[in-house]
């Protein structure tokens, strides 16, 4: 998903942090989902469709969809963090506007307001199917800034 206002590309530096760190989360890596897009305030994540990440009607699960775009804003802040410090989501809220349908989910995570100690970021995932990508959920989310953590 391409957004209107042009994003800074993320440094060599911060881009290596965010993926050593998204290579650590087992939850990501049980779902198959991988980081295709980092820019200072912005991640985007892609999940593939499988059975195993549907739910009983073919549609990608909540589950699935919420966890990439818990993962998506926890990111997008991480970029704006000091080496040395940490990321960890205080709370979010996920509106399922559509069954998730598609090729693949693509959650993005887009940071709202970048605080010292809490950052605020706004979540929406797409369903793309051939290209064509439909809104199937938004959401907003708050994360805590911890410092002093080993990465």
């Amino acid at each position: 998903m391409e957004d209107q206002t042009p994003q800074e590309q993320a440094s060599p530096e911060v881009q290596k942090r965010i993926r050593a760190s998204f290579d650590r989360q087992g939850l990501m890596s049980h779902l198959g989902a991988r980081i295709s897009h980092i820019a200072l305030g912005r991640v985007h994540i892609v999940l593939p469709s499988r059975p195993e990440v549907t739910q009983q009607h073919g549609y990608f699960h909540a589950g699935a969809t919420s966890a990439i775009a818990d993962t998506a804003g926890g990111y997008a802040a991480f970029t704006l963090f000091p080496e040395n410090t940490d990321v960890l989501t205080v709370e979010y809220k996920v509106n399922l506007l559509a069954p998730a349908v598609g090729d693949h989910l693509e959650a993005v995570g887009t940071v709202l307001k970048s605080g010292r100690t809490l950052t605020v970021c706004r979540l929406e995932v797409f369903g793309v199917q051939d290209g064509r990508q439909s809104l199937v959920a938004n959401g907003q989310q708050t994360l805590i800034r911890i410092d002093g953590r080993e990465q």
